[in-house]
């Protein structure tokens, strides 16, 4: 009978054990657009005045929680080069996340990897337009492809979907 109420009593504490484990976990990370103290996360989108895939992007990340802020610019080059953007990544907008930069249409699930990892890099880049990616029109036609940047160079970081 004692063997009985050592394993129940054991089993009490790794459930309590396991339950703040994943508490803690739902604190740090809201995984929403919203930091872990609950506030939104803000977004700046660089983009030109004529880009209309741009403001659909810009909604998505409103959708998703973001606090978006969008600062229209005529050169979009001065952008892509203050932040070091290889011409090959580079899309038609930029977003800026705290101190990362966010190249092209990415998915909200490359966002949240990247500002729950935290890697040692300048952002990252989904070049081109691809077709399914936020605020593009069209299915995904491929795995997209999302590229690390630090100090002007590209890295795979890792791909999704397709």
């Amino acid at each position: 009978m004692a063997g009985g109420k050592m394993i129940r009593k054991r089993n009490v504490i790794l459930g309590l054990f396991l339950f703040f484990i994943l508490i803690v976990a739902g604190c740090t990370s809201s995984g929403d657009g919203s930091s872990s103290n609950g506030a939104k996360v803000k977004a700046i989108v660089y983009k030109s005045q004529s880009c209309g895939c741009c403001g659909q992007y810009v909604e998505y990340l409103k959708s998703k929680g973001f606090e978006v802020e969008v600062k229209l610019t005529e050169n979009m080059d001065t952008i892509k080069n203050q932040y070091n953007i290889p011409v090959n990544m580079q899309s038609c907008h930029t977003t800026v996340i705290g101190k990362y930069f966010v190249e092209g249409h990415m998915p909200f699930e490359a966002i949240n990897k990247l500002l729950s990892e935290n890697p040692d890099i300048s952002g990252i880049a989904l070049p081109g337009m691809p077709s399914g990616s936020p605020g593009m029109p069209g299915p995904q036609a491929e795995p997209f492809m999302v590229y690390s940047i630090k100090d002007g160079v590209s890295t795979p970081y890792f791909t999704m979907g397709g």
